[in-house]
């Protein structure tokens, strides 16, 4: 009998083959995204050094102030709002996304257009 693996088993899977593929340097750092059941997380790492520059969640209050619910596609893109503003502020423009083997729809989607439309390039 085959044993079929868990949805979590094969995003990491997937996470892993693209993180071999590119990393976050110091002229263009990695946007990665994080979605749990009920939160999404992002952060821009600098993977030379290992250093996250700048991070948002929707766990955070002044986030979390700002909406309804924090597991739906508007969480999703005022989260990549945020990100976005923040990472201006520090100066940074162009990102490499890592969609941490999240299917490019959606919630992931949502962040990435907002987050693009906020300013940044990628």
């Amino acid at each position: 009998m085959v044993s079929k693996k868990s949805r979590s088993e094969v995003r990491r899977k997937k996470h892993m083959k693209l993180r071999n593929r590119f990393s976050g340097t110091a002229q263009r750092p990695r946007l990665a995204v994080f979605r749990s059941n009920n939160h999404m997380y992002a952060q821009i790492i600098d993977d030379t050094v290992g250093n996250t520059l700048v991070s948002a969640s929707t766990l955070q209050k002044e986030v979390k102030a700002e909406l309804e619910k924090t597991n739906d596609v508007e969480a999703a893109a005022y989260l990549g709002k945020v990100i976005a503003e923040r990472a201006k502020a520090k100066g940074i423009d162009e990102v490499v996304f890592d969609r941490g083997g999240f299917i490019y729809q959606g919630k992931i989607k949502a962040l990435a257009d907002a987050a693009r439309e906020a300013g940044l390039n990628f």
